[in-house]
């Protein structure tokens, strides 16, 4: 594994417990080890991004942070610590970590038993940890308050009584992450939150992610669009079949020669205003295995 200089933390002061620690975490599904031996530390306030091809095994890395899925026992430690903790009860962890993904999106423009969802039911719910409000939840003016919050400050709040299935993939990803927000949660994780959008969109809609993370909330970002790393990202994991490939400052980690590796095959990378692009470099032979093993 290659370990460039670490990145820095940009918000939060370092004397508390590190947002996430994975000590030898290993998944295994089937017959098949979709993550093995993560080690790594991400501390509170270090905003962070988790890049690698299909494959890679951030869907896995997402359950897992999300406790739909568990890493394998150990005698001689615990795999994976959140805020300090390796047990937490799923609903006190929704108000400390906010999750945005495509999959939420899919359910949440699908709606539930009681039809469509709007967008301040999408956002209230996140008290609640539901997918939408429900009768028997009792919902306070204190809640729809912090809701009506949430989605201004996302810029969103003329969509409150609008159902999601009738708004825009963007306005809708939005709403989404004024959900995880509602909290005020430590930590929000991404999830390849520009899927399904314009390259307009996706522009408009990661300038209200980079308001989130100089508002001091640590973000995790977890892609394979290097174009999604946003300049207040410091630091970048490259994730290959399973393993950390790479993890450091962002400059030492999106390398033509290492993201050639990983993703396998030529690749050019260029940086403008602290974004990084890559693309395919037409011609060119792929890199030998050999000549960029570390």
């Amino acid at each position: 594994m290659e370990n460039p200089l670490a990145g820095r933390p940009q918000t939060r002061s370092l004397a508390s417990d590190p947002f996430l620690e994975l000590n030898d975490a290993t998944v295994v599904l089937g017959d098949t080890r979709v993550l093995e031996s993560l080690r790594l530390t991400v501390r509170d306030g270090e905003h962070t991004a988790v890049l690698g091809p299909n494959g890679a095994g951030k869907s896995t890395l997402m359950k897992l942070l999300a406790l739909e899925i568990y890493p394998a026992a150990r005698d001689d430690g615990t795999p994976v610590r959140i805020f300090g903790r390796d047990r937490w009860d799923v609903f006190e962890l929704r108000s400390q970590m906010g999750i945005v993904s495509a999959d939420v999106h899919d359910r949440f423009v699908h709606g539930n038993s009681n039809g469509a969802i709007t967008g301040r039911d999408a956002v209230v719910s996140g008290f609640f940890a539901t997918q939408g409000v429900f009768g028997h939840q009792a919902v306070t003016d204190r809640m729809r308050g912090a809701a009506a919050d949430a989605l201004d400050r996302m810029g969103v709040a003329h969509l409150a009584e609008t159902p999601l299935d009738r708004m825009s993939t963007g306005e809708a990803r939005r709403v989404l992450i004024a959900r995880a927000l509602v909290h005020n949660p430590k930590a929000l994780v991404l999830d390849e939150p520009t899927r399904g959008l314009d390259v307009v969109s996706r522009y408009r809609f990661m300038e209200r992610v980079r308001q989130v993370a100089r508002d001091g909330t640590t973000l995790l970002l977890v892609t394979h669009y290097a174009d999604e790393i946003i300049p207040e990202i410091g630091r970048v994991i490259l994730l290959d079949r399973g393993r950390i490939a790479a993890d450091g400052a962002k400059p030492a980690v999106l390398t033509a020669p290492l993201l050639s590796r990983v993703f396998g095959g030529p690749l050019t990378v260029s940086e403008d205003g602290g974004y990084y692009h890559f693309l395919v470099s037409r011609g060119a032979p792929p890199p030998r295995a050999d000549a960029l093993a570390p």
